[in-house]
């Protein structure tokens, strides 16, 4: 819908061209300003044509003379060109040129922020969509990627959080074993992701024999690292790590 718009605008525009060579081929008043031809770059764009529109784009993107709107339209065009040619880099810098010539667009806010976001950077893309909202506070698609990106950072944030803990606390330790644990950030981890297995495999048991069942095997483990841990050839993160996998199953569930 937005290239259809930009396409009949960069008609109208074609035709006043036009009218304006007539004129001056009649020997009417010449035009004080030859505008540059912004057609063939939305209508290669819209076609997705990318090698026509490389050319037509540049050719108006690249000309001082291009008037500010149609400048505007083609680096619209061209950035969701690129984009959807999953040319990202490209596509932000003709979106952040946009965003330079007129930041009330609340449309390319969203669409940068969307393209961000396909870079992996949440940050940069949450400021977008925030930026889209306080322009048009009922931006429908801003709003959704804004509330998606909220509910993400809040859970990155709760695993940041927890982060280099054990399921235990560390204060508290008293074996050797324990002190290794909190003392080495992936052991850690680990000790949280078996706590956490654990828990989980027990709440999904069958009947509470089979919880009972699996409780008794968490604490025949836990026994077993507490008395082998030190000894010659005893391999905390291997035992932790089959632990793991004996909970959660080859498969990882």
């Amino acid at each position: 819908m937005r290239l259809k718009k930009l396409i009949q605008s960069g008609a109208v525009s074609l035709c006043a061209l036009s009218f304006n060579a007539a004129q001056a081929a009649t020997g009417g008043e010449p035009a004080a300003v030859i505008q540059v031809d912004v057609a063939s770059c939305l209508a290669a764009a819209a076609a997705d044509d990318m090698d026509k529109a490389a050319t037509a784009c540049a050719a108006v993107i690249d000309d001082e003379k291009t008037a500010k709107a149609d400048l505007i339209k083609a680096l619209i065009a061209r950035a969701a060109l690129h984009a959807r040619h999953d040319q990202i880099d490209r596509a932000i810098a003709d979106d952040s040129r946009v965003l330079s010539l007129d930041p009330a667009l609340a449309d390319i806010w969203n669409a940068r922020g969307e393209l961000w976001l396909k870079k992996g950077d949440k940050p940069k893309a949450v400021q977008d969509f925030g930026a889209a909202l306080k322009i048009d506070p009922n931006h429908e698609k801003a709003k959704a990627n804004h509330k998606a990106m909220a509910r993400e950072i809040e859970r990155i944030g709760a695993q940041m959080a927890v982060a280099g803990k054990p399921s235990f606390n560390c204060r508290s330790a008293a074996r050797a074993v324990e002190k290794a644990i909190c003392g080495n950030r992936e052991l850690a981890d680990l000790d949280r992701e078996i706590f956490g297995s654990n828990a989980r495999a027990i709440r999904e048991a069958r009947n509470p024999a089979e919880a009972k069942s699996l409780q008794r095997e968490q604490d025949e483990f836990i026994a077993r690292r507490n008395a082998g841990y030190g000894r010659a050839g005893y391999d905390l993160k291997k035992a932790m790590q089959e632990r793991l996998q004996r909970i959660n199953g080859v498969d990882g569930y």
